[in-house]
């Protein structure tokens, strides 16, 4: 089958500059190492690739010096570091080799934001861009789909999400056991690996409640009460489901504190499979009663795609009023404010918030359904 061409892709080519660094993080199994092969074909300089993980490139770089550095690049005029964050120290190495050794180009990956510091922190402040990959998008499917096809398959996304590997797979079996992989493997093995953290059945049961209040303000409090543990523990262990690509918040968005609701979250995850799975809850949409989470979440983590994947400068919110008036989503950009309401249903409509609209009477109201939501999640903005 075609490999799908990353939308990152050119850009990272466009970025690469003389004696700069590009991050590229991502959570681990979204692509990152066949896109890294994908740059490699299209480079017209020499090149050297280099993984993290590997303990010979560990003691390679271990040795700090300019010329030691030159000996081990020759005559590569980029160097590639695959999981750059396994390398102690790896950006003072990367600092000193962008500073010193003219002309050349350097991109690495991470597979969490916590890689953001270990990989660059201060020793590469001015010296460094960072791009980010997520599993596959709908746009870059429009390379293997028609209008039509999409139809049928993202009623399967709802359901399984977007990892590049269940493309090739058919089976359910397949697919449901490839995601307990992700999940067991990867997922609980990078969280496990920061600060101590060790109870992993904690961190599945937090799971599991966040999945199913997807789209509902979530308490902390209530969370701890239900876990055994403290508000601040479990703000904790949410900020590390962050920075490893499962979950993402959202706050409230107020200009008139007295009316609206602030000071809660939303959680969403960053793909449905994810969800589903934590949920042990892989059946068809058709028997499913949460279609409506399942529509929210997986537009938002579409949406913010393109946002990443195009470089808009946008803040995103929810919107809620103590009576209750309530909007999905709302984009803050360009000095104006756009409000969307998610349906699944073309057939059900639904009227911007009154509140809404006297509050923000130059905001923007769209309801983004099954029959116009690839426009969204490519709108030009």
């Amino acid at each position: 089958m075609k490999l799908i061409e990353r939308i990152i892709e050119g850009q990272i080519l466009k970025n690469l500059t003389a004696n700069k660094v590009i991050l590229l993080l991502g959570p681990r199994r979204v692509g990152k190492t066949i896109l890294i092969k994908q740059v490699i074909e299209r480079l017209k300089e020499p090149y050297l690739l280099m993984n993290g993980e590997d303990f010979a490139t560990v003691e390679l770089l271990s040795r700090r010096s300019v010329q030691h550095y030159q000996k081990i690049l020759g005559e590569a005029k980029v160097l590639i570091i695959d999981e750059a964050q396994k390398i102690p120290e790896v950006g003072n190495v990367l600092k000193l080799m962008v500073d010193e050794i003219a002309g050349l180009k350097v991109l690495v990956t991470g597979s969490s934001a916590f890689d953001i510091d270990k990989v660059t922190g201060e020793p590469l402040t001015g010296r460094k861009k960072t791009f980010y990959i997520y599993p596959i998008s709908e746009n870059e499917y429009d390379q293997i789909e028609t209008l039509q096809t999409k139809q049928d398959q993202i009623r399967a996304r709802l359901v399984y999400g977007n990892y590049p590997e269940l493309i090739h797979l058919r089976d359910k079996k397949d697919k449901s056991d490839y995601l307990k992989e992700i999940v067991n493997s990867y997922l609980l093995k990078d969280i496990l690996a920061y600060d101590n953290i060790r109870n992993s059945d904690k961190l599945l049961k937090l799971l599991r409640l966040i999945a199913f209040q997807v789209g509902s303000e979530v308490s902390l409090q209530e969370l701890g009460r239900q876990l055994g543990m403290s508000k601040n523990t479990v703000e904790k262990y949410l900020d590390l489901l962050t920075k490893v690509f499962v979950l993402h918040r959202l706050t409230g968005f107020s200009r008139n504190l007295r009316k609206e609701v602030t000071k809660s979250h939303k959680w969403y995850f960053y793909d449905n499979g994810l969800r589903n799975l934590i949920m042990a809850n892989l059946n068809p949409i058709e028997l499913r009663n949460d279609i409506g989470e399942l529509w929210e979440n997986y537009v938002i983590s579409e949406r913010i795609k393109y946002q990443q994947y195009h470089r808009v400068i946008a803040n995103n919110y929810f919107w809620r009023t103590y009576d209750q008036q309530e909007i999905d989503w709302v984009e803050e950009r360009e000095g104006k404010l756009y409000g969307y309401e998610f349906k699944w249903n073309p057939k059900k409509k639904s009227k911007a918030p009154k509140a809404w609209l006297s509050t923000y009477d130059e905001a923007e109201y769209e309801v983004i359904n099954l029959d116009n939501y690839l426009e969204w999640i490519n709108q030009e903005v």
